[in-house]
């Protein structure tokens, strides 16, 4: 199981599930630190996450988006504008200045934990 980590040293690991809540290809919504948080599981069993709100419609959608790949880039798609959101660092492709947060995530224990960034 492989895990995307932003940085090496996160004060705080919030614990949102266990690995086998998140189906392969999916995303989820967990509230951490006050902030809706989507956090995707790929098919290849990779983890991201990525605010939730969508800065275009202001709904906290990101997490219902399908994943996919792009030029080599794996993404999300909003499921209400279409934009997409690079998952490793949160820029969204077709308008920049949209760009969301991306965070730590691993998997640790059979648990997924997220650190804010």
């Amino acid at each position: 199981m492989s895990a995307l980590l932003l940085s090496s040293t996160h004060p705080l690991w919030t614990d949102i599930c266990t690995v086998d809540d998140i189906l392969p290809g999916t995303g989820v919504c967990a509230l951490v630190a006050g902030q809706h948080v989507a956090v995707f599981r790929t098919s290849d069993d990779q983890f991201f996450a990525i605010d939730n709100v969508d800065p275009k419609s202001g709904a906290s959608v990101l997490s219902r988006g399908l994943i996919g790949n792009l030029g080599g880039r794996i993404v999300v798609a909003s499921p209400l504008y279409k934009n997409h959101f690079d998952l490793r660092t949160g820029e969204c492709l077709e308008l920049p200045e949209h760009s969301v947060r991306a965070h730590g995530v691993r998997a640790d224990g059979g648990r997924v934990q997220v650190a804010m960034v």
